[in-house]
């Protein structure tokens, strides 16, 4: 009994050294990177893990733009181990209205404030469990994502659990117009403009299994601004043609990476001029598809 015990001790030990040498915690913000705050974060979490693995996925998110830290961590987290912890901070200041929380997805934590952004994933499929944090908050404390966001996520990547640093959360908020909208004959789909890459190519918040289900096998028409557009192509090289002089700087809509509307100019970037520029398109501009 007593050689029993010894043995199932040293795999629990085991497993949890595992998990420890395993786990993986990302960071999405907007904090840039010319400042102090990124570092300070890293460095709160390898004081008390020193070897952990952080990944960046963005520090470029627009500030306070809810929409686009949801839309880069949606397209992120999925290829991630499960397990793997996200910390998002955007927007983190503690109020009444914008609590901490932290919650189980798809295998998946996440740790940001009630803001909207997790919703941009909940709109899919149920969290498993969400909870308001209360261990570690101070108030008047101007970095949360340092002092309370880096040691949940650091409890996490011990094997902790979510129950312990706070009680069950229910009021998730949500961020508008995530969806486009259908009319009711199914004759246009209007949607918005949801990010802006670094290469100036403006994605939309339609995506291709929408157009596909709406359009049952109608011609169709992407209208964006004063642009329209008859093709959507499955990718850049698709729109290329013998004429090399006429594709550099080509207008093409296309489906992207993660099955969104995009509209492109080929080989462009934001310095010589992308789509969101040279067509003068910004964040939330209307973009619509019409079948006939």
């Amino acid at each position: 009994m007593i050689y029993s015990t010894k043995l199932r001790n040293f795999a629990l030990v085991n497993l949890t050294i595992n998990n420890l040498l395993m786990a993986i915690i990302t960071l999405t913000t907007d904090f840039g990177i010319k400042d102090h705050y990124v570092a300070a974060v890293k460095g709160t979490i390898y004081t008390e893990i020193p070897d952990i693995t952080i990944v960046d996925i963005s520090h470029q998110v627009t500030p306070f733009n809810y929409n686009e830290a949801g839309y880069i961590i949606k397209n992120s987290y999925h290829h991630f181990p499960k397990g793997t912890i996200h910390i998002i901070g955007v927007d983190t200041e503690l109020s009444e209205n914008n609590q901490h929380i932290a919650m189980l997805y798809d295998g998946h934590y996440f740790i940001c404030a009630n803001n909207g952004i997790l919703s941009v994933l909940t709109a899919t499929f149920h969290p498993e469990k969400i909870i308001e944090i209360t261990a570690n908050q101070q108030k008047h404390d101007n970095f949360p994502v340092k002092t309370v966001f880096a040691k949940i996520a650091c409890h996490l990547a011990r094997g902790g659990n979510l129950d312990v640093i706070g009680r069950p959360f229910k009021k998730l908020k949500e961020v508008s117009h995530i969806n486009p909208v259908v009319n009711n004959d199914e004759t246009s789909i209007i949607g918005h403009i949801q990010y802006i890459d670094n290469y100036g190519n403006v994605i939309s918040n339609i995506n291709k299994e929408l157009i596909t289900r709406i359009a049952k096998g109608r011609k169709f028409r992407v209208n964006l601004r004063n642009f329209s557009f008859n093709t959507i192509f499955n990718s850049y090289n698709d729109c290329v043609t013998d004429d090399q002089n006429a594709n550099d700087g080509k207008r093409i809509a296309l489906f992207n990476s993660n099955n969104f509307l995009e509209i492109a100019l080929y080989k462009s970037s934001l310095k010589t001029g992308g789509a969101s520029s040279l067509l003068g398109v910004k964040y939330r501009d209307s973009i619509s598809v019409t079948f006939y």
